[in-house]
């Protein structure tokens, strides 16, 4: 009695081509101003709620704040020294979108009062949807190999290479920010603008994480 043949090798999977594939130009650019646009709305929500958010945009609300300095310049020109960082280490491409970034959500926060008005605009509510709308901004950006400065470009940088995920890192800044700013803002605007800071966090923790996004 003959033995039963071997069981035939198993289908060998087929390559993925969109780990081969790159980004065009129109890809990015396409990213680069919805995600743009989706941090500057954002922003703007949480100014029109009295809120806070971390890094160098949370700077930039408290001197805003504090000094009533326009919010656009002060996120911009508290963003510039980090892109030496990013020069070094994460490279041409990505300093110069991150730069495009940077430039087109100040321009966009500036302009923003003038055609977007909440007539009604819980904090509550605005913490967590304006920070769902900066983190999934953020997002987009990161995906495309941009950010928006600041301690966006250090997360970046320890992301890939240290493999901290983005998103941890991004979130403790932010807090740390955000409660840094008791001696300015009432106690429950900290605590609305905490929530809003996890809520940025969670969408980059939850979805750029190294190897899950295969686009370059």
């Amino acid at each position: 009695m003959t033995a039963p043949p071997p069981p035939p090798p198993p289908f060998p999977a087929a390559p993925s081509t969109r780990s081969r594939l790159s980004h065009s130009w129109l890809d990015d650019g396409h990213a680069l101003v919805a995600g743009s646009l989706f941090v500057a709305l954002g922003l703007t929500m949480f100014a029109h709620a009295g809120l806070l958010t971390g890094g160098v945009a949370g700077v930039a609300f408290l001197v805003s704040y504090a000094t009533g300095w326009s919010l656009a310049l002060c996120f911009f020109g508290f963003s510039l020294p980090f892109f030496w960082l990013s020069w070094r280490q994460l490279g041409v491409e990505f300093t110069v979108k991150s730069l495009g970034a940077v430039s087109l959500v100040s321009l966009c926060t500036a302009v923003a009062p003038q055609v977007v008005r909440f007539d009604l605009l819980n904090p509550w509510v605005a913490s967590v949807l304006g920070g769902f709308l900066i983190g999934f901004g953020l997002l987009a950006l990161l995906r495309h190999h941009a950010s928006v400065g600041g301690v966006n470009i250090v997360a970046q940088w320890l992301q890939q290479s240290r493999g901290i995920r983005a998103g941890h890192v991004q979130m403790s800044v932010d807090i740390t920010v955000v409660l840094a700013a008791l001696a300015v803002v009432p106690p429950e605007r900290v605590l609305q603008s905490v929530v809003g800071a996890v809520a940025i966090g969670a969408i980059l923790t939850l979805n750029h994480r190294p190897g899950r996004y295969l686009g370059v």
